[in-house]
C-alpha cells in the first residue's frame, strides 16, 4: 500500500474535508486499505494503479473493489488456463487473436475487483469465481461461498488501452467519475447495466 499512499491520503482528506495529516491508513488482514483512528469507518474505499494511471473508489455503506490494468504484452491464453476457470479460459480462446489480450484484461479486472471488494487478495484464488463478459458488461456467475446475484460489476470506459472494473456487494448505486484538476470535480457518466 506504500506506493501511492500520499496521493490516496490527499484524495481521502479532500473528500472528508480534513487535513491529510489526520488521514491514517492501515491494511486489513488480506491487505485491503482502510481508514484508522478517528476516521475509521467514515468512508470505505479501494484503489488501483497501473503504468502511471490510478483509480480510487469511494463509498458509504458498501465495500467497493476497483481494478485498473493498462494494455501490455502478455501471454493471455496461458495465464487464463493457469489461473481462470475452464469456462473462462475456453471463452478467451474463442476470442479473435487480436482481441485476446484486451479480453483477458477485461476479465482480470472484473475478477480482481470482486476479490478486492471482498477484502481478499489474489491468494483467495481466481478460479473460485466465474465471470462472463457480456455485451452489457461483466457479470458474476459464481462466487464460492456467496450469492453471485448480490453483486454489481461495472466496466469503466476510461479510454484506449485502459481496462477497469468497479465491483461491490449490494444493490445498484449511482456511479460518479471525478477527475482531479477539473473545476468543481467534473462528472463523467458510466452506464448502469441494470444487472448484478
Amino acid at each position: 500500500m506504500e506506493r501511492g499512499r500520499e496521493p490516496l491520503r490527499q484524495i481521502l482528506a479532500a473528500y472528508l474535508h480534513r487535513p491529510p495529516s489526520e488521514v491514517r491508513l492501515i491494511a486489513g488482514p488480506h491487505g485491503r486499505p482502510a481508514l484508522a483512528g478517528t476516521l475509521a469507518g467514515a468512508i470505505d474505499f479501494n484503489w488501483s494503479h497501473s503504468a502511471g494511471h490510478a483509480l480510487v473508489a469511494l463509498a458509504r455503506g458498501i465495500a467497493p473493489g476497483i481494478d485498473l490494468e493498462c494494455d501490455r504484452p502478455l501471454r493471455a491464453l496461458a495465464l487464463a488456463r493457469r489461473y481462470f476457470t475452464a469456462d473462462e479460459a475456453a471463452w478467451l480462446a474463442r476470442q479473435p487473436e487480436a482481441r485476446q489480450t484486451a479480453a483477458f484484461l477485461d476479465l482480470w479486472t472484473a475478477k480482481e475487483a470482486v476479490l478486492k471488494a471482498l477484502g481478499r487478495g489474489l491468494g483467495f484464488g481466481l478460479d473460485r469465481l466465474t465471470i462472463t463478459c457480456e455485451a452489457t458488461g461483466p457479470r458474476l456467475r459464481r462466487l464460492e461461498g456467496d450469492d453471485p446475484d448480490a453483486w454489481q460489476l461495472h466496466a469503466l470506459q476510461l479510454g484506449e488501452g485502459l481496462h477497469a472494473t468497479l465491483a461491490w456487494r449490494g444493490g445498484p448505486r449511482r456511479i460518479r467519475g471525478l477527475r482531479p484538476g477539473d473545476r468543481g470535480a467534473a462528472e463523467a457518466s458510466f452506464p448502469d447495466t441494470g444487472h448484478a
